[in-house]
């Protein structure tokens, strides 16, 4: 199954159960067609960089969130139909980040090592004059 990151911009409410009921939706809508959810995050409540319209409503401040999940392109595509039917969200789009993990992981990178010159001669023509 591919990997894929979801960033989520949603309405701001002042209860945290509006967020928290979106949130979790979309992950048990993942899991419950088989994929996996990796990691959420939220980025917290901030102002929009511009007035958005969605719903036949103006918004200028969201609450931003991300989820990674590992899911099949038909979930996907029915994920983002809830997506779009829910008047809290905003804004949201998927980015596919990999076939699988190994994808994304990035293996360290090799250091290479340097030799100074040790001989104390070069040093002393330098600084004797």
């Amino acid at each position: 199954m591919p990997l894929y990151q979801m960033f989520c911009i949603a309405s701001h409410f002042r209860e945290y159960k509006h967020i928290k009921d979106l949130v979790t939706m979309s992950a048990m809508h993942v899991m419950n067609e088989g994929g996996v959810v990796r990691n959420i995050q939220f980025n917290g409540t901030q102002t929009l960089p511009e007035r958005m319209r969605r719903h036949k409503q103006y918004y200028t401040v969201g609450d931003y969130w991300t989820m990674h999940f590992d899911t099949s392109p038909r979930t996907l595509r029915t994920l983002a139909g809830m997506m779009r039917r829910d008047h809290r969200v905003i804004r949201w789009t998927m980015l596919k980040l990999g076939e699988k993990a190994e994808d994304v992981v990035t293996s360290p990178e090799q250091t290479v090592e340097r030799h100074l010159p040790t001989s104390s001669s070069k040093t002393s023509t330098y600084w004797s004059s």
